[in-house]
């Protein structure tokens, strides 16, 4: 057997029995087992994986872990994930009471693609490639929109480029606050009828952990 890794949780009924819960250092990280030979990419298994987040997240706010890490033994979870417990704990504590919610939009104005002949060297390409992936933005009356209704309901929040046929809005917010997040969304939904946009979660920490994940 194997238990692909799910998520780091302050405390050990914060997964069971949704899950198994496996000591590392003041943490627990919620696994589920899984016969060795099947795909991580089998879609009855991802979608199993994604109902566990959910039911884990109804239950306590926990610090998802990027999806592919699957572990043989409990010593090779506290082998990868040691050295992160002290600053997950830190995370959890600090936002116990908080979820993530998304937006993401559709770029008012894709920019032209940069083309690769008009570069001396693929580091130059490169560069012109990420600078024009940032230059992408929403439109700015519905920016303003988001600003005035969604903002003032997040504790943090990120503007994050990565396409560029799109802007993602990452936030952070209270659970009480879930039914006002969407209420907002509706209202912008209204206000600007002909700007794409799918607002969603909420998602367990992912963007306001920083990523440092196995």
């Amino acid at each position: 057997m194997k238990a692909v890794v799910i998520g780091a949780h302050l405390n050990r009924e914060d997964v069971e029995p949704i899950a198994r819960a496996i000591p590392v250092g003041d943490l627990f990280v919620s696994g589920f087992e899984v016969a060795d030979d099947r795909p991580l990419g089998d879609r009855d298994l991802l979608l199993q994986v994604a109902d566990l987040r959910a039911r884990l997240l109804d239950r306590a706010t926990f610090i998802a872990i990027r999806y592919g890490f699957a572990a043989r033994s409990a010593e090779d979870v506290v082998a990868k994930c040691a050295g992160l417990a002290p600053r997950w704990r830190g995370l959890l504590i600090a936002h116990r009471e908080e979820v993530e919610m998304t937006l993401k939009a559709a770029a008012a104005a894709p920019p032209s693609r940069p083309d690769r002949r008009d570069f001396a060297s693929g580091a130059a390409y490169m560069r012109a490639l990420h600078e024009s992936a940032h230059a992408v933005d929403v439109d700015p009356q519905f920016r303003g929109g988001v600003e005035r209704t969604l903002l003032p309901l997040t504790t943090q929040h990120r503007w994050i480029h990565r396409d560029d046929s799109s802007v993602e809005l990452a936030m952070l917010v209270r659970r009480r606050d879930l039914d006002a997040v969407r209420a907002a969304g509706e209202q912008l939904r209204r206000d600007f009828a002909t700007v794409p946009f799918l607002l969603s979660g909420p998602w367990p920490l992912e963007v306001f952990a920083d990523d440092h994940q196995q």
